[in-house]
């Protein structure tokens, strides 16, 4: 079926016949860190329907926002994958995050995915300028993310190959509660909300360099 567009020359109006499909931002934003294959995008979008998300993708792809192709060996799975157009959003989905923060009515008590929290970690961090340079790891299920936090902001990518010795395991929801919660983090490791390898002051240091706020 052909999507209608605005049929408008407004520039906005042009970007949103691209990416204004109900999911399709939220599709490119469980790529924007690296590819992934169809059932982890599914995982990370629990209230899409399979074949919507079949279709936002393939709508997508038409576009030229991301390509559908096949890892090398050894791995030979096929995955979609962000092209140079689609990684372009990244500034609206950051801006999106900024102006969504502001507004009432949030609920983070329902799902959050695991890329959307280290997305949204990227643009609510706030070092200090003196930070030293500290590697952290995130196991979120099947997802796992190694990032850096130095005076310059939050760095994550998809971990590919051994974890920090500062580790960080839970949900995107319990780890949300970590990151920007008031429980310490020791708390809630000794409770089991989350799970913590490495120093809990350490782990303290770092959450407390993010915070919800403009």
């Amino acid at each position: 079926m052909t999507r209608k567009g605005y049929n408008e020359g407004c520039l906005a109006a042009h970007a949103l016949d691209l990416i204004g499909d109900r999911w399709a931002l939220l599709v490119l934003r469980e790529l924007m860190l690296g590819p992934k294959r169809f059932g982890l995008i599914r995982a990370g979008l629990p209230g899409i329907a399979t074949n919507i998300l079949t279709q936002r993708l393939d709508a997508l792809e038409a576009s030229g926002l991301l390509r559908h192709h096949r890892l090398p060996s050894p791995a030979s799975v096929p995955v979609y994958e962000l092209t140079e157009a689609g990684l372009g959003t990244r500034d609206v989905i950051d801006a999106l995050c900024r102006w969504g923060v502001q507004q009432p009515g949030h609920d983070p008590t329902k799902f959050i995915s695991p890329t959307a929290l280290m997305l949204s970690m990227r643009v609510m961090v706030r070092p200090d300028k003196g930070q030293v340079p500290q590697q952290v790891g995130f196991v979120m299920g099947d997802e796992r993310f190694t990032a850096v936090l130095d005076a310059q902001g939050f760095a994550p990518v998809p971990a590919a190959g051994a974890l920090p010795d500062l580790t960080f395991t839970g949900t995107g929801n319990s780890l949300a509660i970590a990151v920007y919660g008031p429980v310490p983090v020791a708390q809630l490791a000794a409770a089991g909300t989350i799970g913590l390898s490495g120093d809990s002051e350490t782990a303290q240091h770092v959450v407390d360099a993010f915070r919800l706020g403009a």
